[in-house]
């Protein structure tokens, strides 16, 4: 049934405004609602939603600084971003009301005919979701990748082709899971389950991995599930799924001595092996992506797509050609023989060291941006020795200078423009340029993402 059919004319009440209450407006919108938004959030917060509000037409009726219970007793229809609490007393009177309340999460779920993969888990997510989308789009698969606050999985059925998709993978957090009772994906992967709960919205840690985990219960037979087995082979609920389980491992199996006892994928001999359906074995060596936990997530999206019998030339080509996520150690381009990664999203110096642990050889660094109180001496050894040359640029760099600045060879420039141009002179065959500010980006730019694709934008018109 057509969903207009079922919701044309419906009093429709959003709550929150994020990205997800917008890309909620514009669905609502197309099937001929009544829309209504709340968010608790006071109205000098939201300057900038409000304004964007008043362009839509018709125009939405706006609650704002407040839940009144009579937005949420006089709809029809109450949906609800997941960073809301389900736990809200609105949303309870409405429950009890005999309203019909979901969370976008849950609402995109009920309506969604095609086969789901979720990726769970507390990390990773994202990552693994965009290499499994990529895999099977060499596949010549069509595919939604979402479920995330920058693309929602509301917008699933905005897709001109929606028809014509044969998978739809989605991120399910623990804080999406919660809002959700039956939900039953084709193929489940499992990652990690780290405790990285909000206190008040979860009980405690019991409560946050029974959320987690409580998709599990839900899998049959004919499903499969990916569990990471370095983290979580002791997980009875995990281990005792009545399911197909296949595991994966940055060691190796033969090492190990578990060869013979689980199905899955591996890493030895620098090469990785799986034995699911049949036996593959895939070359590392021109991978793209940086980074331990990449090469991780890496070893989940191909358990995952040899479940599914992707072709192995498919799977071989995302090892050598996946970008990584947008602004998140993403490889940009080659030029020259100097390969240059965005990493714009690393926006305090605990994130900046890691992501200089991820590369095998010291790096050409772009760093700086919104002056703040970082303790930079403690990252005094991290510089010197992973950091060939460092370019500082934006309100932090006569700080960092000062500081740790004489942990190797170091340039202050006075434009972003600037910093590019002069990490590109200094650079030579094999080197890497980094742009990893390890501060906010918003003394300069609106934001990382501005930040990240400025950057791009001017590596392609050196």
């Amino acid at each position: 049934m057509e969903l207009s059919s079922i919701y044309k004319g419906k009093k429709v009440l959003i709550v929150g405004l994020g990205k997800t209450g917008f890309a909620l407006i514009h669905f609502f919108n197309n099937l001929g609602c009544e829309i209504r938004v709340t968010d608790i959030k006071p109205i000098f917060d939201l300057n900038k939603q409000v304004k964007r509000l008043k362009k839509i037409q018709p125009n939405p009726e706006m609650t704002l600084g407040e839940h009144r219970d009579e937005d949420f007793l006089s709809a029809d229809l109450v949906v609800y971003s997941s960073s809301i609490d389900p736990k809200l007393p609105q949303i309870q009177l409405a429950i009890q009301n005999g309203r019909e309340v979901y969370s976008e999460f849950a609402f995109s779920y009920k309506h969604c005919k095609k086969p789901i993969i979720a990726v769970c888990g507390s990390i990773g997510r994202t990552t693994i979701a965009n290499m499994i989308g990529f895999t099977l789009r060499v596949d010549k698969k069509n595919v939604f990748v979402g479920g995330t606050s920058e693309e929602p999985f509301i917008n699933f059925y905005s897709l001109p082709n929606r028809d014509e998709i044969d998978y739809v993978v989605v991120e399910a957090s623990p804080w999406q899971l919660q809002t959700i009772d039956k939900f039953h994906p084709v193929l489940t992967i499992f990652p990690n389950i780290d405790e990285r709960f909000t206190p008040g919205r979860f009980a405690n840690a019991t409560d946050y991995f029974e959320t987690c985990l409580n998709v599990v219960k839900n899998l049959t037979q004919d499903d499969y599930m990916i569990v990471n087995f370095d983290k979580l082979s002791g997980n009875s609920a995990l281990r005792n799924a009545d399911t197909q389980t296949y595991w994966y491992s940055r060691k190796s199996f033969v090492s190990m001595g578990v060869i013979s006892e689980i199905q899955g994928t591996h890493f030895h001999e620098k090469r990785i092996h799986s034995n699911i359906h049949y036996y593959s074995e895939f070359k590392v060596n021109k991978m793209r992506i940086v980074g331990t936990e990449n090469r991780e997530n890496l070893l989940a999206a191909i358990t995952a797509c040899k479940a599914l019998k992707v072709s192995d030339d498919a799977i071989q080509n995302c090892i050598q050609k996946f970008p990584g996520i947008p602004n998140s150690l993403e490889f940009i381009v080659e030029k020259n023989g100097v390969k240059f990664y965005n990493d714009s999203k690393s926006e305090n110096m605990d994130q900046l060291k890691i992501s200089l642990d991820a590369f095998k050889d010291p790096v050409i660094l772009i760093a700086g941006g919104k002056e703040s109180e970082q303790d930079y001496e403690k990252y005094r050894s991290i510089i010197s020795e992973r950091v060939r040359i460092m370019v500082l640029v934006g309100e932090s760099k006569e700080g960092m200078n000062r500081l740790i600045g004489d942990s190797t060879q170091t340039f202050m420039v006075g434009s972003f423009d600037e910093s590019i141009l002069l990490a590109y002179q200094k650079s030579r065959t094999g080197d890497v340029i980094l742009l990893c500010p390890g501060h906010d980006s918003t003394d300069i730019f609106r934001d990382f993402e501005e930040k990240g694709n400025y950057y791009k934008k001017l590596i392609f018109q050196l």
